[in-house]
C-alpha cells in the first residue's frame, strides 16, 4: 500500500494545477478527474484480480501436496513416495485452512474481477465450499461406499504405468505406507461407528471380497505387483530385478499385513456395528449434510422433496415415450411383459465379453465419423476401451469413463444388454465423459482448479446429454437400441425419485429397487447394485438428470432466441470450453454465447451489405 502524502502537500499541488490551468488556458482541473478515475478504477481491479489469483494458485498448490499420492479413477495426486495424511489432526487442519481461504474469498470483491475471473471465481467458491462442508461434517470417517473405497482406489495407482526408476521407488515406498494409511482409515472409521455415522449395513454384503482377493492372489497374481510384470525396457536388468524383490519384500512385509488388519476390522467390527438405517438424514446431523450433499452434486439449492417431484414428472414424460417406442417394435402385450422380454431374451446379451467390448469399439468408432459435425474443437487425447478389472467387477457400474479409458464391465454378462450399449459408450467415451475431461485437461487457457477436478452436474449432466446426441448421429439403430436410450434416460430421472425417496422421505431398499424394476429395462443385478450405490452415496444421483436439464433448457433457449444463426458446434465449444463450472454459470455462458452469436451475426450481415453495396456501384459505372 502506498503510504498518503501530508496534507499540506496534497493542497499545495492541488492549487499549483489550479493556477496553471488558469495561466495556460487550459479546461479546468476537474475535466481530468474522469481520466484519472478511470486510471484508479483500473488499478483497483488490477489489484483484487492479482489478489484473488494468488489465492487460487497457493490453495491449489498448497491442496495438490496435501493429497499427494492419492489416486482414483477421476484424479491422480502429484507423485509422492507416501500416502495422504488422514488422521484426525490433518483433518482439522484441512477445516482450517479452507475456512481461511472462504474467508480470504468473501473479502473478495467479485464485482471488480475481469475477464475470466468472475467465472473462476464462481468455480473456485463452488469448490471451497464442498470441501469445506465435507470437513466440518466429518465425512473422511466414511472413507468408502458401495461403489468405490480407499483400498479399491490403490488399484489404480497399482494399474497406471510407471515409466522409470524413480517412479518405481515413489511406488515402493507407497507400498511401505499402506499400513500407516490403513491404520488412519480404521481409526477413522471406528469414530465414525461410535457416533453412529457409517455406510448402512445392508450394502455391505460382500464388500469385503475385493480385501480378500488381495491376500488371495499368488504373488505373480498381486495386484501391487501388476507395475513390475512388465518394465520398461530402458531400465538395466540387474536394476529390474533388484526393484521386483523390493517389490516382493514390500508386499510381504506392509500391504499383505496391513490387508489382513483391515479385513479383520470389516468383518469382525464394521460390518455388525453399522447402522441399520438407510437415509442420509438419519445420520447425525443429517438434514443440514443431505443439503450439504445435493449442493456440492447439484451446484443448486434445491429442496429433496421438490427434486422428488420433478423426478416424478420426468418419468411420466419419458414412459409415454417408452410406450410409443414399444408400439414401433410390434410387440403384443404389457409394458411389464415387454420389460420382461428384454430382460430375459438371450438375443439381447452378448455371448462373451469379447463381444461386449468389441461392439463397444465399433459404436466408439461410429462417433469419431460424425463427432465432428457437432463439435468443432478436439481433443488430442485418445481413449482405450477396457473390461472393468475383476477385483471390481461385482459391485461397479456398468461402465465408466475416464480421460484415456473406458471401462466397460464384462461380468455377469447376463446382466449386460446390448440394447444399452450405445447409450453407455456415448455417456462414458465420446462425445461423454473421455472427450470432455479430455478437453478441460488440454485447455491451457484454464487455471489448473479447473482443468483437472470434476464437477458432477456439470460432467454426469454432459454425459447424459452425450446420450441425447446419439439421435442426432443415428446411433440408435433398432426401436430396441431406441428403447436402450429411453430406458437410461428413465433410469437417471428414477434417480431423482430413489434417491430423495430414501434419503429424505425415509424409502426401504426394496421399496427403492421396485421403483427401478417397475420403469426400467436394467437388469436385476444392476438394480440392486445400482440402489446400494445411491444408498451410500447420498445426492451423487442427483447431478445427471438435474445436469442435463440445465444443457438441454439452455440449448433451447439459444435455439429460440438465435434462429438460423444457431451453430451446434459452436455452441458445443462453448460449453464445453468451461471446462467444470456449477449449473449457474453454465446457463450464464450460454446467455453470453446467444449474445456473441448476435454480435457475430450481425457483423456477417453489414459486411455481406457492403460487398453488395460495392457490387452495385460497380455495376453503375459499367452502365
Amino acid at each position: 500500500m502506498t503510504p498518503s502524502r501530508p496534507r499540506y502537500l496534497r493542497a499545495s499541488r492541488a492549487a499549483l494545477t489550479v493556477a496553471l490551468s488558469l495561466a495556460l488556458g487550459a479546461l479546468p482541473a476537474f475535466a481530468a478527474e474522469p481520466a484519472a478515475a478511470s486510471v484508479a478504477a483500473q488499478r483497483s481491479e488490477d489489484a483484487v484480480g492479482a489478489r484473488f489469483k494468488a489465492l487460487y494458485t497457493r490453495e491449489w498448490k498448497w491442496r495438490q501436496a496435501q493429497f499427494a499420492g492419492g489416486d482414483d479413477e477421476d484424479v491422480q495426486g502429484q507423485p509422492s513416495d507416501k500416502l495422504p495424511k488422514v488422521d484426525p489432526a490433518s483433518q482439522a487442519a484441512r477445516e482450517r485452512y479452507w475456512a481461511q481461504v472462504m474467508e480470504e474469498l468473501d473479502a473478495i470483491d467479485k464485482s471488480q474481477l475481469r475477464g475470466e475471473d468472475p467465472v473462476n471465481y464462481e468455480v473456485f467458491r463452488q469448490q471451497i465450499q464442498s470441501l469445506l462442508a465435507n470437513q466440518r461434517l466429518r465425512s473422511w470417517e466414511m472413507p468408502f461406499n458401495s461403489d468405490s473405497a480407499f483400498w479399491t482406489n490403490l488399484g489404480f495407482t497399482a494399474r497406471r504405468p510407471i515409466r522409470d526408476a524413480e517412479g518405481y521407488r515413489r511406488y515402493l515406498g507407497q507400498l511401505r505406507d499402506i499400513p500407516r494409511y490403513f491404520d488412519e482409515q480404521i481409526a477413522n472409521m471406528r469414530a465414525g461407528l461410535d457416533r453412529g455415522y457409517s455406510v448402512p449395513r445392508a450394502t455391505l454384503g460382500g464388500r469385503d471380497v475385493s480385501i480378500k482377493e488381495v491376500l488371495d492372489a499368488k504373488l505373480e497374481d498381486n495386484l501391487f505387483y501388476t507395475p513390475f510384470k512388465q518394465m520398461p525396457a530402458n531400465l538395466p536388468a540387474a536394476e529390474q530385478a533388484r526393484l521386483r524383490a523390493e517389490a516382493a519384500r514390500a508386499i510381504d512385509e506392509a500391504v499383505l499385513p496391513a490387508y489382513r488388519k483391515l479385513l479383520a476390522f470389516m468383518r469382525e467390527e464394521y460390518m455388525t456395528r453399522a447402522r441399520t438405517t438407510l437415509a442420509a438424514e438419519a445420520l447425525p446431523d443429517g438434514e443440514a449434510l443431505y443439503r450439504a450433499k445435493i449442493r456440492e452434486y447439484t451446484t443448486l439449492d434445491l429442496a429433496p422433496a421438490q427434486i422428488h417431484e420433478i423426478g416424478l414428472a420426468e418419468v411420466a414424460k419419458i414412459r409415454a415415450q417408452m410406450d410409443q417406442t414399444i408400439a414401433k417394435t410390434g410387440f403384443k402385450g404389457s409394458f411389464a411383459e415387454f420389460l420382461h422380454y428384454l430382460r430375459t431374451d438371450p438375443k439381447f446379451y452378448p455371448k462373451t465379453g469379447d463381444e461386449l467390448l468389441m461392439r463397444a469399439s465399433w459404436l466408439a468408432k461410429r462417433v469419431d465419423g460424425q463427432i465432428g459435425e457437432l463439435i468443432g474443437l478436439l481433443p488430442r487425447q485418445r481413449f482405450a476401451i477396457k473390461p472393468v478389472p475383476p477385483d471390481l467387477a461385482p459391485f461397479y457400474t456398468a461402465g465408466r469413463g475416464g480421460r484415456d479409458v473406458y471401462l466397460l464391465n464384462t461380468y455377469d454378462l447376463p446382466s449386460r444388454p446390448l440394447f444399452n450399449l450405445a447409450a453407455l459408450t456415448l455417456h462414458e467415451s465420446a462425445p461423454g465423459h473421455s472427450l470432455q475431461t479430455s478437453l478441460a485437461a488440454e485447455h491451457e487457457g484454464l487455471p489448473d482448479f479447473r482443468r483437472y477436478t470434476y464437477i458432477s452436474a456439470y460432467g454426469e449432466g454432459w454425459a447424459l446429454y452425450s446420450e441425447k446426441l446419439g439421435i442426432e448421429m443415428n446411433l440408435y439403430d433398432t426401436p430396441y437400441d431406441y428403447f436402450g436410450y429411453l430406458t437410461y434416460q428413465m433410469w437417471r430421472a428414477s434417480r431423482l425419485v430413489v434417491d430423495t425417496g430414501v434419503h429424505h422421505l425415509g424409502w426401504s431398499r426394496e421399496r427403492a429397487q421396485a421403483f427401478l424394476r417397475d420403469n426400467t429395462a436394467l437388469s436385476e443385478h444392476e438394480i440392486q447394485t445400482e440402489v446400494d450405490r445411491y444408498i451410500g452415496w447420498p445426492g451423487q444421483a442427483l447431478s445427471y438428470y438435474l445436469g442435463q436439464m440445465s444443457i438441454e433448457r439452455s440449448r433451447a433457449k439459444a435455439e429460440q432466441a438465435l434462429g438460423r444463426d444457431f451453430d451446434i458446434r459452436a455452441f458445443h465449444d462453448a460449453i464445453l470450453a468451461l471446462g467444470s463450472v456449477p449449473l449457474p454459470v453454465l446457463e450464464q455462458r450460454v446467455d453470453r454465447f446467444i449474445v456473441e452469436s448476435r454480435e457475430k451475426a450481425a457483423a456477417r450481415q453489414a459486411k455481406a451489405a457492403g460487398a453488395d453495396s460495392g457490387k452495385a456501384g460497380a455495376g453503375g459505372g459499367r452502365r
